[in-house]
């Protein structure tokens, strides 16, 4: 846009005002018919763009009734199986018409496929499309896990999806870099420039290495990387990092690739703003909170978002309801259309406190970029980002348990009027358990209803293009057309690709420091281990698909400061895998860490197995986000302790465990 603007109007005539951004609410929940509702729903409210949330076994390339799906179907986003769940989800939507974000990344060739065709199917022309997924891999094995395949096929699938778009749907978004979820796992801000810089070079750099894009068509390339960031609360800092984010992708654009086209050099992004510091206690603060963090990336014209969706206040107590998604709706509209905000020019230009902040933002993300280079890239820097990552989640963490970060209502003022936003039942949305059944019920109907030898044709050719090196896209278009099912697509690429189990970056975190704080916790630590006769083993275990693991690595880096042995091997484990593990570590203690909903069904087949393997004696804690309710009936199947957001004193929760095993070692 330009920044021409009249700052001040003749008599009677309003100034000029840019366009918004595109006001989107990250929506999805168990069946395509009752999202496809609520897409509409919220559309008729002025929302102008989709931002579709899929469930975990979508995301991960399972379908609805594979064993690790169970208990995960519907909970985090819509599951869709195959093509007719997509025709579902987006019936009488005309996709010619609508800007679509699809938050899918080791799945994302295989959802843009259903998307075309679906559009192929409905006549909207494939150049008439526009939207986004975000298929950023390197993100998923540093901070949110739903990776399948291993980086170098990964990278390739990426490199499929650009090639094919820029030719076939030129008007598309096909990789959205994405540090938003680098944020939520403790990222400085420079770490969230570099980190999320260096997986776009990463991924230019392979699709130019392959030849597949001419030299003179490069720039259409890059022009359709787009980027998804994360906004906190520091909001001064946030401004400038999304102006040094521009400026960086300016110089990279120019000075690595060449772009001539100042089009294709526009750093483009939507915005989440920060869930990682939504609470649970005192939630509705979340609301101002979610204000100032969009604030910070809509006020400086030259770094303002192209598209912004915003978390529910309610987000940390569970998942929103429909009015809660309102609210932050009627947030961007306010923000958009009542005030000025759009009648101006950049109002930061010329201001030295801004300026030198971007300044020193961008030397030290060029520094972490140039380890990074030195390291070989990207995906050779894999387990040194990984550690860091945890680091400085570690440290956060810390200073908000010692107060030196001050999360108001969590660690400071937290005396509170009971709040009627809150009371009573129905204040979030619960998913139906009925509803996976009867999505697996719709599965097989689907599943009997098609020509199978078409299915098994299009899934050969499949293969055969991944296994030579072609490009996968028509194959998996032509194997949604066919009626090709999510799981099929994902066992087929799983074995020609195989699997990735990523690093946890638990083990090569730098050890806390700071042992004043620990003596108390590593007294009891050691006393309770000389009564056992050895040292307290620790098993931290994430059953399902939830590939947040931030948690889990916090309370596994803190069990190990305090002087526990501990077993923690990453994310999507099955019940059984974890109650094997207990019982081959003969560990004294088991926790699991869940935050997709999918508590009461994992927890209550782990709980049913430790009883059929002998383990009764061992005690179970469970973290993640679990509303009162759910608590009971997680102690009801034999649960020690539950642990929430607010439960953020972590040497509390380890004092609390070290009790457990004594107390059950002194009744042994």
């Amino acid at each position: 846009m330009s920044d021409k603007k009249a700052n001040s109007t003749t008599a009677g005539k309003s100034p000029e005002r840019d366009k918004p951004w595109l006001f989107r609410t990250y929506a999805g929940h168990s069946t395509a018919a009752k999202s496809n509702e609520l897409y509409r729903k919220n559309l008729a409210k002025g929302q102008t763009g989709l931002s579709i949330a899929f469930d975990l076994p979508t995301q991960t390339g399972y379908d609805s009734d594979h064993e690790l799906a169970r208990g995960e179907v519907g909970k985090v986003g819509v599951p869709v199986s195959h093509l007719g769940d997509m025709m579902n989800l987006l019936d009488g939507i005309p996709l010619d018409q609508m800007n679509t974000s699809m938050t899918i990344n080791a799945t994302a060739a295989w959802l843009l496929s259903l998307y075309i065709a679906v559009a192929d199917k409905t006549g909207a022309s494939r150049t008439k499309l526009t939207g986004t997924i975000q298929n950023d891999i390197i993100k998923e094995y540093l901070s949110r896990g739903t990776y399948v395949f291993p980086p170098e096929p990964s990278l390739k699938l990426i490199q499929d999806t650009i090639v094919f778009s820029y030719k076939e749907v030129p008007k598309w978004n096909p990789t959205n870099v994405c540090s938003y979820h680098l944020q939520e796992a403790g990222a400085t801000p420079v770490q969230e420039l570099s980190y999320a810089l260096a997986t776009a070079l990463a991924v230019l750099d392979k699709v130019k290495a392959s030849g597949e894009v001419p030299d003179e068509d490069f720039g259409r390339v890059v022009g359709r990387v787009s980027f998804f960031v994360n906004a906190g609360m520091r909001f001064i800092t946030e401004i400038c990092k999304m102006r040094a984010f521009n400026e960086l992708w300016e110089e990279i654009t120019v000075n690595r690739y060449g772009v001539t086209d100042p089009k294709h050099r526009m750093f483009r992004y939507g915005v989440q703003v920060n869930s990682l510091g939504l609470t649970e206690p005192q939630p509705e603060n979340n609301v101002y909170r979610i204000l100032l963090e969009m604030m910070a990336v809509t006020l400086s014209k030259k770094a303002r978002a192209r598209a912004v969706q915003l978390p529910a206040w309610n987000e940390a107590l569970g998942l929103p309801r429909p009015w809660d998604q309102q609210w932050s709706l009627r947030m961007q509209q306010i923000v958009a259309y009542e005030t000025d905000l759009l009648e101006y020019g950049d109002i930061f230009d010329g201001s030295a406190e801004i300026t030198r902040k971007v300044e020193e933002l961008k030397e030290q993300a060029k520094a972490e970029l140039a380890t990074i280079e030195r390291m070989g890239g990207a995906i050779a820097a894999i387990d040194y980002m990984k550690r860091r990552l945890v680091e400085s989640n570690s440290s956060r963490v810390r200073n908000i348990e010692t107060g030196e970060l001050i999360v108001v209502g969590v660690n400071k003022w937290t005396e509170t009027e009971p709040s009627p936003l809150t009371a009573g039942e129905g204040a979030i949305m619960v998913v139906d358990p009925a509803v996976e059944a009867e999505q697996v019920g719709r599965l097989k109907a689907w599943r009997e209803q098609r020509d199978a030898k078409l299915v098994e044709k299009t899934l050969a050719e499949l293969e055969s293009a991944a296994k030579e090196g072609r490009n996968v896209m028509e194959y998996s278009i032509a194997c949604a057309k066919a009626g090709v099912t999510t799981g099929e697509w994902g066992t087929t690429l799983r074995r020609v690709f195989g699997e990735y189990r990523a690093p946890t970056g638990v083990a090569q975190a730098a050890p806390e420091r700071a042992s004043g704080e620990l003596d108390d916790v590593r007294a009891a630590v050691d006393a309770a281990s000389e009564r056992l006769g050895r040292r307290i083993k620790f098993l931290v275990g994430k059953p399902g698909l939830d590939g947040h693991s931030n948690g889990a690595e916090q309370i596994a880096v803190r069990a190990r400061d305090v002087g526990m042995e501990v077993v923690y091997e990453g994310i999507r484990l099955t019940p059984t895998q974890i109650v094997r593990a207990a019982l081959d570590e003969s560990v004294h203690v088991v926790g699991l860490s869940i935050l997709s909903g999918s508590h009461v069904p994992l927890v209550s087949e782990l709980m049913d197995r430790m009883r059929k393997e002998g383990l009764s004696d061992i005690p179970v804690v469970v973290g993640g986000i679990i509303p009162p309710e759910d608590e009971v009936k997680l102690k009801g199947f034999g649960v020690a302790a539950v642990y929430t957001p607010k439960d953020f004193q972590l040497n509390d929760i380890m004092a609390d465990i070290v009790r457990l095993v004594d107390t059950e070692a002194r009744a042994a």
